[in-house]
């Protein structure tokens, strides 16, 4: 073997070891010849049979070689314009009489392109993806001259970015060359505006980027829409407000539907020039374009549907995994209705015995006891678990009890109405309503036009408000006043599946107060299954139910009518940690409220409430004839609902949409974060997403942009890939620090 066949050969060998497939090209020359060169895929064992000569080295560029493409500069203005539109890249190559004209990348995803001179119909630059193929060096040019090797690394870029930048070169050329081409107008022509220069890159860079931005559609977000526009102009790219309205008017309002006024799109610019922003003043100006990549999508819009917020978005609330065992255990009452329900439950769940045996004991004390706040024991459980998994066995428990001491006339197992909620509670102020599938009644809430739904809604707001109060009723045919509920008592033990609940929500639904005034706890994977027993309720259970059903609070209350709860006292040391916990609670309110955080100032203005509910049924289970709410009370309470309260945050950021694009994002952190190491390849990704490559570009752009995902360079078989990773963001910080001062 010569020494040139020798080079060639292990040039092959270096290229292929690199991730590139290579194939085979005739001496001299720069198209390959051999039938079916773009499906043809070597092997190391293959490469001696076709580089044993002195022909030349092609790289099948996209998809073959890990996206590998190549920007091939045809022309010496595209080779002396392009460092200022190209981005920098490590991997550049040519030939001694054209030097650098060939600049690599890895984009994954991105189409061939090409782009001629509107004149001549010569080529000026190709962007060469899936399809083609680059000689490379050792390979000798057809005049003789070798090119150089395929060296460096590859920049790793977005799709977008580069069709853009492309772009935006051959236009720069085109201009040079033949002048400015007026685009044909539907609008009179800007007054007072600059021209747009022809040799200037940033107008150049920033007329690019605004053509990646979807234009405003009327209904469709377009106000946000027009204003991301401008603030990427006026205060990302920092052109003066004159420069960003002409660039804006040339070149995006003619895309809107319809076109902004003159005097509507100058409002838009001189609020984006006038309003502070999350980053700094020139940001996309002073970023690289591969810089920018990380960075340029901050206001953008997917298909211009929903804006990602100027404001600075929420922090990301931390996963404080599920409850722990030790807090769903209370002495007394309560821990005894879960003991016998795990002993006697084919499929034991802590979870949901808790919820049962809670509320069982809320449900028997209600309108009976209160605490000096006048805080009463009506509680909302949901426990959720996975199917077959034993939600039925705690409410079959709660009827046996309730039916043994003659109270079954008190338990309701469906929320048909509003009106029949009010109608239920008028004829027995205290209920128990046990149900399941409680997701399907909330997916009716929120996409229902029925008012029937509407009023479930509404009734279990105000029942749960009204515990302490009286509840008018609507108003009967032939009824002279409206009948009134004397201080009703709703209790509420809901069951269902978890991905069904969490699909269920919406932010009307979080932001309405119901999932606030919720304790919503998740049991986890099922556990072993054990075989079921007939055995008898416990004597003590019964006792105690049977108290509670013979308590008649208040003077001369035989009938139950208008009763005077009982106050449970509170010892000092109880009643300064409850102080402690409202306060911490309160400053999470503002910090939300700071934010404009609805959901997360619905759910902590409730944590001081549930915390108190929870610390009353905690005495009056571990003692029912002399309850006192002391400090392992409040203790155990505040560990449940600060718990809880952060549990549920997370898992409403992590599943409720207001938007479809909302939505899509929801579920591709979703499974970032269900990942090993939190982290998935773009192609993984993608093809989990499920999604078109131009959607899931735009999609995860705009993730990138929020710093909720990070798009990173790894070194994989010899060549870059494109990693997405969850980002690690701060939560709840200071909440957790206040809640740890109160023993949480």
């Amino acid at each position: 073997m010569s020494d040139g066949s020798s080079i060639l050969l292990e040039s092959a060998r270096t290229y292929l070891a690199r991730g590139y497939a290579v194939i085979p090209v005739p001496a001299r020359k720069k198209i390959p010849v051999l039938k079916g060169w773009t499906d043809l895929r070597l092997s190391e064992s293959d490469l001696p049979a076709h580089f044993n000569g002195t022909g030349n080295i092609g790289v099948l560029l996209g998809e073959p070689s890990g996206w590998l493409v190549d920007v091939d500069l045809d022309c010496d203005e595209a080779v002396a314009l392009a460092p200022k539109f190209l981005p920098p890249t490590g991997a550049m190559s040519g030939r001694p009489g054209k030097p650098a004209s060939h600049w690599w990348y890895i984009c994954e995803g991105i189409k061939t392109r090409k782009h001629q001179d509107p004149v001549s119909k010569k080529m000026i630059v190709e962007l060469r993806s899936t399809g083609a193929q680059t000689v490379v060096g050792p390979s000798i040019h057809p005049s003789g001259e070798p090119y150089d090797p395929l060296d460096g690394e590859p920049a790793v870029v977005d799709a977008g970015e580069l069709a853009a930048a492309v772009a935006a070169l051959a236009e720069a050329v085109t201009e040079a060359r033949h002048g400015r081409k007026e685009l044909p107008r539907s609008q009179p022509e800007a007054l007072g505006t600059p021209a747009f220069l022809a040799g200037d890159a940033l107008l150049r860079r920033a007329a690019a980027y605004l053509n990646r931005i979807p234009p405003a559609i009327s209904g469709s977000g377009g106000h946000s829409q027009a204003y991301a526009a401008a603030t990427a102009t006026v205060h990302g790219f920092g052109l003066d407000p004159e420069a960003a309205f002409s660039l804006l008017w040339d070149r995006y309002n003619p895309r809107c539907d319809p076109p902004w006024s003159e005097k509507e799109l100058r409002h838009k610019v001189t609020d984006a020039a006038s309003k502070p922003h999350d980053r700094p003043h020139g940001w996309l100006r002073d970023a690289s374009p591969a810089e920018a990549t990380d960075a340029d999508l901050s206001g953008l819009v997917v298909r211009g549907r929903a804006l990602v917020a100027e404001a600075t978005p929420p922090p990301a609330p931390d996963d404080p995994g599920l409850i722990p065992p030790e807090a769903l255990r209370v002495p007394g009452f309560v821990g005894e209705v879960m003991d016998y329900c795990l002993a006697t439950a084919p499929y034991p769940s802590q979870t949901l015995s808790f919820c049962g045996a809670l509320a069982l004991q809320a449900f028997l004390a209600g309108r009976k006891v209160r605490d000096p706040g006048d805080n009463r024991t009506n509680m909302y459980l949901l426990g959720l678990a996975h199917s077959s998994s034993g939600k039925d066995w705690p409410r079959k428990i709660n009827a046996r009890v309730l039916q043994a001491i003659g109270l079954g006339t008190g338990l309701g197992d469906r929320l048909a109405s509003g009106e029949g909620v009010q109608d239920a509670l008028h004829g027995t102020p205290s209920m128990l309503f046990q149900t399941d599938e409680i997701d399907g009644l909330l997916q009716s809430i929120n996409r229902a036009r029925d008012a029937r739904f509407e009023s479930i809604m509404g009734t279990l707001l105000t029942m749960y408000s009204a515990s302490n109060s009286i509840f008018p009723m609507r108003r009967k045919a032939g009824q002279n006043e409206p009948a009134v509920i004397d201080q009703p008592c709703l209790v509420l033990f809901g069951t269902a599946i978890p991905n069904h609940y969490y699909a269920a929500l919406s932010e009307r639904m979080l932001t309405n107060g119901l999932f606030a005034r919720m304790l919503i706890l998740e049991s986890g994977p099922r556990g072993e299954g054990q075989e079921p027993t007939v055995s008898e309720l416990p004597e003590r259970v019964l006792a105690a139910a049977k108290w509670w059903s013979d308590l008649r609070p208040g003077p001369g209350n035989v009938a139950n009518t208008h009763p005077t709860p009982r106050v449970v006292p509170q010892t000092d040391e109880a009643r300064a940690l409850l102080v402690e916990l409202r306060r911490a609670a309160e400053q999470a309110y503002g910090e939300a409220e700071g934010r404009r955080d609805a959901v997360a100032t619905t759910v902590w203005g409730r944590a001081s409430e549930q915390t108190r509910k929870l610390a009353l049924i905690y005495a009056i289970s571990e003692n029912h004839t002399e309850p006192a709410i002391g400090v392992e009370a409040v203790r155990w309470a505040s560990r449940l609902v600060m718990h809880q309260t952060r549990r549920m945050l997370f898992m409403a950021a992590n599943h409720a949409a207001e938007t479809p694009f909302d939505q899509l994002a929801l579920r591709a952190m979703r499974k970032l974060r269900e990942a090993p190491d939190r982290s998935l390849s773009h192609s993984v990704l993608l093809k989990r997403m499920k999604m078109d490559s131009r959607s899931f570009h735009d999609l995860i752009d705009t993730l990138v942009q929020r710093g909720d995902v990070l798009a990173e360079s790894a070194a994989t078989a010899g060549r870059s890939a494109l990693i997405y990773r969850l980002a690690e963001k701060e939560g709840e910080g200071r909440v957790k620090e206040e809640g740890s001062k109160c023993g949480l």
